[in-house]
């Protein structure tokens, strides 16, 4: 998607009354990225050089269950790895919505422990747990979404399940856009790093 593009989508969904953090969870790039690219579309004569990121689509992924399921398989046996080198019990697996969920709910069948799902905050939310699902108290939780940009979302999500007195063991995504292995002392594995190079 061209920088145009970009900056009119941004602009599309500021209209529709969506904060800078919620365009940037749904195009998937920073919110410093969402910043600049709406600066540029509010100004004829913006010169300045935008911040490094790396704008991710999956949705050639998301399109197929088949191909969901290939990933949250994949997902499967990262956690069973680190599950093997950092010698942690398991108790349940919570997907942060919204592109987590359909990643966690296979990752749960497939590993046969319990299934949850939080949802960060959002401009005039806060975050919450979806109480139809699997309790956080007492259990070792895996934390599934699909990307980690700033880590903004990961952090707050890993400081409620611990409010929530759940133990969070480990962090999985698509992608991650950090140079970090933990997030707030969890560990953190991602199938793909996509990282700007900079000169």
């Amino acid at each position: 998607m061209s920088i145009e593009k970009m900056t009119t989508k941004a602009k599309e969904f500021k209209e529709k009354g969506q904060s800078n953090r919620e365009i940037s969870h749904e195009m998937h790039l920073s919110q410093a990225t969402v910043e600049w690219l709406l600066a540029k579309q509010a100004s004829e004569n913006f010169d300045e050089a935008p911040p490094p990121d790396v704008k991710v689509g999956w949705r050639t992924i998301g399109v197929s269950g088949f191909r969901i399921q290939a990933i949250a398989e994949i997902m499967t046996d990262v956690i069973l790895e680190e599950q093997d080198n950092l010698g942690f019990e398991l108790d349940m697996v919570a997907g942060v919505t919204n592109n987590g969920i359909p990643l966690a709910t296979i990752v749960s069948d497939l590993l046969g422990i319990d299934f949850g799902m939080i949802r960060p905050s959002r401009e005039g939310t806060q975050i919450n747990y979806a109480s139809n699902y699997a309790g956080l108290k007492g259990k070792n939780i895996v934390l599934i979404d699909d990307v980690v940009s700033s880590g903004l979302t990961a952090e707050e999500v890993i400081e409620f399940v611990r409010k929530k007195e759940g133990v969070p063991v480990l962090t999985v995504v698509l992608i991650n856009k950090k140079a970090d292995d933990k997030i707030d002392n969890v560990p953190l594995r991602a199938l793909i790093r996509a990282r700007p190079v900079r000169t």
